[in-house]
């Protein structure tokens, strides 16, 4: 299984099969309620691996992301579109779409034997606009 992430706004992030090795996705609704809430929320949590720039090769966008998690939220760029595809056996088993979403947080982890590192993204759809993420699966295999 593996996992692909595109990241749209003023430039483009792409995480592939190498870098993704989890993701949680939760629907956020209030525990306090004794009923189905109007208030709900969509998440991501991403973590994997950063990969360093070797032989020419190009490095992998996780800086991008630790520099989109800097936008201040007056900015229109902190908002972006985010897609997440789910991969088995070379399908996609689920299409993860977020239109306007932004970072609750960003980590990034170093140790002397991780190799170079690994990183943790925390996206949240905005709320006021959850009905316009769409979860797909269900594709032919």
């Amino acid at each position: 299984m593996g996992f692909k992430l595109k990241v749209e706004g003023q430039e483009t992030i792409e995480l592939g099969l190498d870098n993704i090795q989890t993701v949680i996705y939760d629907t956020d609704t209030p525990d306090d309620s004794n009923a189905r809430s109007t208030d709900v929320g969509s998440t991501l949590r991403i973590s994997g691996k950063i990969i360093t720039a070797v032989d020419g090769d190009s490095a992998d966008d996780t800086l991008k992301l630790a520099l989109w998690s800097l936008v201040p939220a007056e900015k229109a760029d902190s908002y972006r579109k985010v897609t997440l595809e789910v991969i088995a056996a070379d399908q996609v088993v689920r299409k993860i779409y977020f239109p306007n979403a932004f970072v609750v947080d960003y980590n990034e982890h170093f140790g002397d034997t991780e190799g170079v590192g690994a990183f943790t993204l925390y996206i949240k759809q905005k709320k006021d606009k959850t009905e316009l993420a769409t979860i797909d699966g269900g594709y032919p295999v």
